[in-house]
């Protein structure tokens, strides 16, 4: 009997191995980075694991469904000639046509319990965020990871981390787990007077410092607007105390009129009590949205320890604020917040982030998110009024300004091209920043951690609320005219900043440095400047005119040398467009011409593109431009040019031996192929440009590194002809020679 137990005994562990190891097999990586490079490289000192039963809490972040749509919606969204034009979704819209599916999202829900996780929150209104806890002993099983504690290598404390990249038993990939580590530490962008005197200010609030209100009357100047109707979102690590809020507003003689309502995103603490918490930066975040928009209809702060968890709360909350500010920097695999980065831009909010207060991003590193894509970022400068509470006299660039190019080589965006072709220090190819600025110099008053109230403060983090508050103005001044929100505003910034009422709309700052100078129109270091009254809010809330967009069926033309194709370009009415439209087409390859009818066309038009013989094959991206008087819109065509099939043939078929004549810029050199059965060269494809027949194949001996004259290669090649006739060609082989693939130029038949 003993002998029955251990055989089903072994029986059942066999099973059990073979289970762990199917299911080891299912495991996904994450579609982003955990890993932090000084654990990696080693340059952090590992002090151990951490205890296994630590509890960490975590986000599971599900990726987005549809991303090359999304990205185009997103495009139609804001350019002025899109039928799409401002047309953004709601969260429930946007989660059925781009968010994680149900399936998914109960699946990581199941995932995290069987995993012995506790399911914080999933009833993430976008499925895109499971809040969970776990021991340290759970996160390592169900990620199969290694969390160690370590010595940061930079500052005075310890970190935890994971070993290596996380994997999950999971049949698809998560987008992101927020929370394995702790190396990177919030930071926010404030900065204290320096000991060098600076020039007093004229402001209106106690020692002739500036006031929230100041703001409002330096940038905007106005009374119609309020921000009435318009709520005002504050990206918040840590809560805060109103008591300093309320001081600030006693001491300054003013009334708060705008309800506050604090919003824990992960089960944070919403408080924040000296000695314990400093609450400076989340006053003065208030003071600065308020001051410029005093009539909100809520002030709303969302407060978490974790990025993922505050950002997913502010793209889902009930209803949606529209103005959204962002006062604090950290580290991060900078793709990480893009899904809701994006769905801000699809639902019509915009989130402003400060630039930092390290000089250029070059000389004081990395502040992300602040040179994300999807974000507008604020730099500082320095204001002058002309008297207390008055209106804007002057400004320069702030010397602690950030801004630069993507210190995280995120690309530039496609409505930053064009300014950047015009800005001499800006990168062709990396996101310039910052978009926009604001005063940032040590002018500010501000009450802070119940101790009561002071001045010398400064930063970015005084700008971005500002810019929140400001543009919560433009957003009420567009509902009341019937037009929908203004959304994510950086394009219509960067045309606004092109076109000719730029220096009417902004002020454009041309003095100071960073380590950039503040230059005429758009510099690194104060954007395309400050706004400059209610201009911009004019500018940016202007209803969009008659336009139109042009597409392309199919957009996607694969043509024979010495044939024709053709594509049906049709032109798109926006916003009562009746015009007719004259068609052109740029960026043709050689040896292709192309010919529109009708020209010019108030519907559609007929594209023929003719491929001479000669066209070298290939593909290239044509432009198709159309114009109507001074508005125009673009589409583009891939063409692909194929030749017409094999040309050259060699007499006979079989090749046992014979002389070929290699042909270089340097002249004809000869080469002797030999047929001894040693080894063979296959030809794998076959593709012509023109006369020219390319044979690719490749070789189990190696045949020389530079086919001098003399080399050898002991081959037997076989040549099936397609066409009569003998031309001359060139023949591509590719082996195992340094230099390979290699082409030798055809002339003459074998013997």
């Amino acid at each position: 009997m003993q002998g029955k137990v251990s055989v089903l005994l072994l029986t059942v562990v066999a099973i059990l191995l073979i289970v762990c190891v199917a299911v080891q097999a299912q495991s996904t990586s994450l579609l982003t980075r955990h890993t932090q490079d000084v654990v990696v490289m080693g340059e952090a000192q590992s002090l151990g694991r951490l205890p296994a039963t630590q509890v960490i809490n975590l986000d599971l972040m599900l990726a987005l469904r549809h991303q090359p749509e999304l990205e185009n919606f997103i495009d139609e969204l804001y350019d002025p000639s899109s039928p799409s034009y401002r047309h953004y979704v709601t969260v429930s819209q946007f989660t059925a046509r781009f968010g994680p599916s149900r399936e998914d999202y109960q699946a990581v829900v199941r995932f995290a319990r069987q995993n012995g996780f506790k399911v914080v929150d999933s009833s993430a209104r976008n499925r895109m965020i499971v809040q969970v806890s776990g021991s340290v002993a759970t996160i390592e099983r169900a990620f199969h990871v290694q969390m160690n504690l370590y010595q940061h290598p930079a500052e005075n404390r310890t970190f935890y981390a994971p070993d290596r990249e996380p994997s999950l038993d999971l049949p698809f990939q998560l987008w992101h787990i927020s929370g394995l580590d702790n190396y990177s530490i919030p930071h926010t962008n404030l900065k204290t007077l320096p000991k060098q005197a600076h020039a007093n200010v004229a402001g209106s609030c106690p020692g002739n410092s500036y006031c929230g209100s100041d703001m409002r009357a330096a940038y905007y100047g106005g009374t119609a607007l309020d921000g009435t109707g318009q709520s005002v979102g504050l990206f918040e690590y840590l809560g805060t105390n109103l008591s300093d809020l309320n001081t600030y507003y006693q001491n300054v003689h003013q009334t708060l009129n705008v309800p506050i309502t604090l919003i824990s995103t992960d089960g944070s603490s919403v408080n924040c009590n000296a000695p314990g918490c400093d609450d400076t930066e989340q006053t003065i975040d208030m003071t600065q949205a308020l001051g410029m928009a005093p009539n909100l209809a809520a002030l709303n702060m969302y407060i978490g320890r974790r990025d993922t968890s505050i950002l997913n709360s502010m793209a889902t909350h009930i209803p949606l604020d529209a103005n959204l500010s962002c006062s604090w920097y950290w580290g991060a695999d900078p793709r990480v917040l893009d899904p809701i980065f994006q769905e801000f831009a699809a639902q019509g909010q915009n989130f402003f982030d400060a630039a930092g207060d390290n000089k250029s991003w070059q000389i004081g590193g990395s502040i992300w998110p602040a040179d994300d894509a999807y974000v507008v970022s604020v730099g500082g400068t320095d204001l002058q009024t002309q008297s207390p509470g008055g209106p804007w006299l002057s400004e320069t660039g702030w010397s602690y300004s950030g801004g630069g190019f993507s210190p995280n080589g995120i690309a530039i965006p496609s409505w930053q091209v064009a300014t950047a072709a015009g800005c001499s220090k800006c990168s062709q190819t990396l996101r310039n920043g910052p978009d926009v600025a604001a005063e940032s110099n040590f002018d500010f008053y501000f009450c802070s951690d119940q101790s009561g109230c002071s001045t010398g403060l400064g930063g970015t983090s005084f700008a971005a609320p500002m810019w929140a508050g400001y543009l919560a103005l433009a957003n009420q001044q567009a509902v009341a005219s019937g037009q929908p929100v203004l959304g994510f505003i950086d394009p219509a910034l960067y045309q606004i900043g092109l076109s000719a009422s730029y220096t009417t709309d902004f002020h454009d700052i041309t003095s100071g440095s960073n380590g950039y100078s503040a230059t005429t129109g758009y510099d690194l270091n104060t954007g395309w400047g400050s706004p400059n009254g209610s201009a911009l809010i004019d500018a940016l809330t202007q209803p969009a005119g008659p336009s139109f967009s042009l597409t392309a069926a199919p957009n996607q033309v694969s043509i024979a040398d010495g044939s024709q194709g053709t594509s049906t370009i049709t032109v798109v009415p926006a916003n009562g467009f009746t015009g007719t439209v004259t068609l052109a087409a740029s960026n043709l390859p050689s040896g292709v011409t192309a010919q529109f009818s009708p020209n010019p066309t108030s519907t559609t038009s007929t594209l023929t593109l003719t491929v001479s013989a000669s066209a070298p094959t290939g593909t290239s991206t044509i432009t198709i431009g159309g114009t109507s008087g001074s508005l125009s819109a673009s589409t583009t065509i891939q063409l692909t040019i194929t030749g017409s099939g094999p040309v050259v043939s060699l007499n006979p078929t079989s090749l046992a031996w014979g002389k070929l004549l290699v042909g270089k810029t340097s002249g004809a050199k000869k080469v002797t192929l030999t047929n001894t059965g040693a080894s063979t060269l296959n030809i794998t494809s076959i593709a012509t440009t023109g006369d020219f027949a390319l044979f690719s194949f490749t070789s189990k001996q190696k045949c020389g590194a530079t086919l001098a004259a003399g080399k050898s290669c002991i081959v037997k090649v076989n040549f099936t002809p397609t066409q009569k006739g003998t031309r001359t060609g060139s023949l591509n082989f590719t082996d195992n020679a340094p230099g390979s693939p290699q082409s030798v130029a055809l002339s003459g038949t074998g013997k």
